[in-house]
């Protein structure tokens, strides 16, 4: 899968299209003072996704981002940074949560998706579990 990247993007354009090929992964973005520490926290999470990638970025670079499963999450986050000064951060579905997954970035964008899958199909089936018990007579 390849993403444009161009100013006129809005940040929801790329999320929809990466969770579009990943379905339990999306992308966050994050405010671009690279020399903040907290960088990624939630403070610095951009929440209006209808910004343009123009909006929020200083290197004003047309191109793609290529992605495949195989690719590291680590390697991804950096490509963005790196080559189009956009700050973004990969989150896996944990149930109703999205985790960051920083402590995993070392993960292919494959792993953890089949992570996230796996996650939320364990919900699920607790859930059907628990409302199976709710029924059961005594």
């Amino acid at each position: 899968m390849d993403i444009i990247i161009d100013d006129s993007n809005t940040l929801l354009e790329v999320q929809k299209k990466f969770s579009k090929h990943f379905l339990y992964l999306k992308l966050e973005f994050f405010g671009f003072e690279t020399n903040d520490e907290k960088v990624f926290s939630k403070e610095n999470m951009i929440k209006d996704l209808n910004k343009t990638i123009g909006e929020v970025r200083h290197h004003h670079l047309r191109g793609h981002v290529s992605i495949n499963g195989q690719q590291k999450v680590s390697t991804l986050e950096n490509h963005f940074r790196e080559n189009f000064g956009i700050n973004v951060q990969v989150f896996r579905k944990s149930g109703n949560a999205w985790l960051q997954t920083i402590a995993t970035d070392d993960w292919t964008l494959a792993e953890q998706n089949k992570k996230g899958e796996e996650m939320n199909e364990s919900i699920v089936a607790d859930a059907i579990d628990d409302n199976d018990s709710l029924h059961e007579q005594p």
